[in-house]
């Protein structure tokens, strides 16, 4: 038997007006319909229907965990400082981490992830190999201190997280493990009715090899991924790549222009009558506090996110002007790499070997061309750093790629041995020596799921939930007449006694108009009313995402609803 919610006696209020401060279409919805209040910046209360959907999702990811063998296990969210300063994740996190001290003066944090609690527990746990492979979840509240929380629950200080862990003898099994959650995490989105996408992904900070991120396509995604429409590539931008071609042919030597007041891309071609793609950017940065200078095509900008990724866990920041005092080497809005002895010249592909270009001449108001990779100055690194664009080919075909906006619910990587080399997680082997352990890391956005079908299922007239994880299965309305009400009452308790699960609208001095714009906007998949032919024993049963209507017999609705 399954419950039938009385809205009489939910707690539940809809609002008419989309909250003030709401920019997106899950933050307006889920406070309108009742699901979510807000407490302060990025923390939210769960209401009951929003706690129902959350807890659906939920069920889903834990039975597809169990269906491959993960195991669930629960872990404080109150951590101690000293596995994350072994990690060096202490200091990296930076301002993200929630610290905190006890009364006797030790150091806390709030969990964000828990890569390195989950190896210390295997670590004390696992002895042999004959206890591997082994992959271990939890479903639990994660703290991140976010300097701008937007977007409802999509990107709060607080919020549910799926997040596993696998630990294997072989970089074999880390693949059949990898394997094994990316079929799951399939299911799983695909149970949960989600749009989503499988895209290449980098690392960073997390380390390891293979990384692949699922995307939610949807406006309010904070997300930028690439799609090729000739073949099957996408991937999140930061791991687009370009490949490295070597240009031949001649080119003059090096020829000094007099070029006042043109620092800037802009003000130089201009100055010269040339596209901008001729010339060529030096963005000055620093990593770890060393100035590093990063070249691309005048025309295109340096993603500093690729950047960081490419460099984590290093971190990078832009040149101040207190960094030229004493740097009479680096002369700011004319730096060309030809003579940068002192400096790491990082380049974007683009920047490939015998390709010429317009650059600083490291002396003020003159610029260079005919300044050649390769043969008037060396590439230290070559690195993808470009913000990509609309248009860039595609890596695997060479078709222009599309952009689109999409919401991260899943990332999976292949870590390795970071985190066991890091705590010493050693097994013995079959050799009856230490072998050290190889770990994956996969997480869920849980409460991330919920503000992505919002936004990807959402109609004029307001949520529209996947029957998976709705609230409830069928939303009865009775229309405001006493044997209106005591129909819809009496099919709701047959409907439940038949494991149907029913949220009935009872609500006496409501206004049937009230009732309906509140059945629409909260959601359920299938909405029954008992309205004017309630005498006649007569229902309307309507299809929430189709709009489609029809008129039954209680025997008939029942029987529809519960087939």
């Amino acid at each position: 038997m399954a419950q039938v919610q009385r809205m009489s006696r939910l707690m539940v209020k809809t609002l008419r007006d989309d909250p003030a401060d709401a920019e997106t279409l899950n933050h307006k919805l889920l406070v309108r319909a009742g699901y979510v209040r807000r407490n302060a910046a990025g923390i939210w209360t769960w209401l009951p229907l929003g706690k129902k959907v959350l807890d659906n999702i939920s069920r889903v990811v834990r039975e597809e965990m169990d269906a491959i063998g993960a195991q669930e296990v629960l872990l404080p969210a109150l951590l101690p400082k000293e596995p994350y300063e072994a990690s060096a994740r202490w200091e990296e996190y930076g301002d993200l981490l929630f610290r905190l001290k006890d009364r006797k003066g030790a150091e806390y944090l709030l969990g964000p992830t828990h890569e390195e609690i989950f190896t210390l527990i295997v670590k004390d746990q696992v002895a042999s190999y004959k206890d591997l492979p082994v992959m271990l979840y939890q479903i639990q509240t994660k703290y991140r201190d976010e300097a701008r929380p937007r977007a409802g629950v999509l990107r709060g200080r607080e919020f549910q997280m799926k997040d596993s862990y696998s630990f294997d003898i072989t970089d074999e099994g880390l693949a059949e493990s990898y394997r094994l959650h990316r079929e799951a995490y399939q299911k799983i989105f695909a149970r949960l009715g989600l749009d989503y996408r499988i895209v290449s992904a980098v690392s960073g900070a997390m380390g390891g090899s293979a990384s692949e991120e699922f995307l939610a396509p949807a406006p309010a995604g904070e997300d930028t991924f690439v799609d090729c429409p000739a073949c099957d590539y996408a991937a999140n931008t930061e791991a687009v790549t370009f490949k490295l071609t070597p240009v031949a042919g001649e080119h003059g030597a090096v020829e000094e222009l007099d070029t006042p007041d043109t620092p800037t891309i802009e003000t130089l071609a201009q100055h010269l009558g040339v596209p901008a793609s001729a010339t060529l950017k030096n963005l000055l940065v620093k990593i770890d506090g060393e100035i590093v200078a990063v070249g691309v095509p005048g025309d295109r900008e340096v993603d500093l996110g690729k950047l960081g990724e490419h460099l984590a866990p290093a971190v990078v920041e832009l040149v101040t002007a207190e960094d030229f005092v004493g740097r009479e080497d680096l002369v700011r809005g004319y730096v060309g790499p030809q003579g940068l002895e002192k400096v790491r010249y990082i380049a974007d592909p683009r920047v490939a070997p015998g390709t010429a270009w317009i650059t600083g001449a490291n002396k003020i108001n003159t610029h260079a061309k005919n300044v050649v990779a390769g043969r008037d100055f060396e590439v230290d690194d070559y690195l993808d750093v470009v913000v990509v664009e609309e248009g860039d080919p595609c890596p695997k075909c060479g078709a222009g790629l599309k952009l689109d906006r999409a919401i991260e619910i899943g990332h999976i990587f292949q870590l390795g041995r970071k985190y066991a080399d890091t705590f010493g997680l050693d097994v013995l082997g079959q050799q009856g020596k230490p072998v050290r352990v190889t770990m994956g890391s996969y997480g869920i956005g849980v409460s991330r799921a919920v503000a992505a079908l919002a936004e990807q299922s959402a109609d004029e007239q307001g949520l529209c939930w996947p029957k998976e994880i709705a609230p409830a299965d069928v939303h009865v309305v009775a229309a405001g007449k006493a044997l209106q009400t005591e129909l819809a009452l009496d099919v709701s308790e047959q409907l439940g006694a038949a494991g149907i699960r029913v949220l009935v609208d009872d609500r006496a001095g409501v206004s049937p108009g009230v009732k309906f714009t509140d059945a629409e906007l909260i959601g359920v998949p299938k909405i029954l009313v008992a309205g004017r032919r309630s005498a006649e024993g007569v229902l309307e049963l309507k299809d929430r995402r189709t709009g489609e209507r029809e008129e039954l017999t209680v025997e008939e609705a029942i029987a529809r609803l519960t087939a």
